[in-house]
């Protein structure tokens, strides 16, 4: 696949709500999973959403894979909008677009042998012969680096970085232009994560996919993407490229979340270390004003009745009145 500067993603102002029912005598709430974000995503990059559980991320993959339609906003895929789009152009996109899961195991049937489970896409959605989805099947083991063996064996059988590289074969096998990877390594040992991220990004520079990476780990985050998104409570808190997120984050989320990965900071780094205080607050009653403003160090009036608007600073967006105090000397010449 040729890499261009296409956009394959482009969402605006993207939004996801849900209706929760507390019963037939009280009124329903809202739920605002996600809250207006916006990005673009061209081939052969990544980028990778972060932030702890429940902040958004796992609603936002739903979204862009086509498994739900946002509430409001836009969404492209490879030009075609998402959200008015007819149905055969729905199922021409959702070719387009594969998912990886976290657990290789519990996404792959065991009562299915391995060729079986590479060949479904293509003998749902092609009108390949027999002879030539085995062909395909074969070949994409070889691509993820397994042999020809795997092909006769069942899921049990073959272990957590195999299942996985099985997972990640099933979602090429229709040659999509996007990969949604919801955590996929988070189940393995850390010397097979590494194996692993190595072989997507080897896919991705050979095929020129596209990958919306889903992760709670910064330090796998450093390894394979090229822009972060930071989320808490379903808004972005900061956006942009990881190299100048990771040497100088300027929201106090971002800071706390890269204090408390282990590696990410040096012994000799002179960064402030954050630890986060008190809970996440629940998505059914945010705060007023900045939603980070209950757990924030820096936290003044103003966050607590006026919420920051995503803006540009220092080479990155970022959604804090109090950014400017964290931006370094050097930083300000740029």
């Amino acid at each position: 696949m040729k890499v261009t500067d296409t956009p394959v993603v482009v969402a605006q102002d993207l939004q996801q709500v849900y209706k929760i029912r507390r019963g037939i005598l009280r009124k329903p709430e809202w739920l605002r999973a996600v809250s207006g974000l916006s990005f673009s995503l061209n081939a052969g990059k990544t980028l990778a959403v972060v932030g702890e559980s429940g902040c958004g991320k796992s609603t936002l993959a739903r979204m862009v894979s086509l498994i739900e339609t946002p509430t409001a906003g836009a969404l492209q895929l490879n030009g075609t909008d998402v959200i008015t789009a007819s149905r055969t152009e729905r199922q021409a996109l959702r070719r387009a677009v594969q998912l990886v899961f976290q657990n290789p195991y519990g996404s792959l049937n065991p009562r299915k042998r391995i060729g079986a489970i590479l060949e479904a896409p293509l003998e749902i959605n092609t009108e390949s012969s027999r002879a030539e989805r085995a062909q395909q099947a074969r070949a994409m083991l070889a691509l993820v680096g397994l042999r020809a063996e795997h092909y006769d064996r069942y899921p049990h059988m073959l272990s957590g970085g195999e299942r996985q590289r099985i997972a990640i074969a099933r979602a090429l096998m229709l040659k999509p232009s996007l990969i949604v990877a919801d955590e996929p390594v988070s189940a393995l040992d850390v010397s097979i994560q590494a194996q692993v991220l190595n072989l997507l990004a080897d896919l991705q520079q050979e095929l020129g996919l596209a990958y919306l990476f889903i992760s709670h780990d910064l330090g796998v985050v450093r390894h394979i993407a090229h822009e972060v998104l930071v989320m808490y409570l379903g808004h972005a808190v900061e956006q942009g490229d990881k190299k100048t997120l990771f040497a100088q984050p300027l929201h106090p989320y971002t800071q706390a979340l890269l204090a408390s990965t282990p590696g990410i900071m040096g012994a000799g780094s002179t960064r402030r270390r954050i630890v986060l205080r008190g809970e996440l607050p629940s998505p059914l009653n945010p705060p007023g004003g900045c939603v980070f403003s209950t757990r924030c160090a820096s936290v003044t009036e103003r966050c607590h009745v006026e919420r920051p608007a995503l803006r540009e600073l220092a080479g990155r967006k970022v959604a804090c009145h109090e950014a400017e105090q964290f931006i370094q000397p050097a930083a300000l010449q740029h």
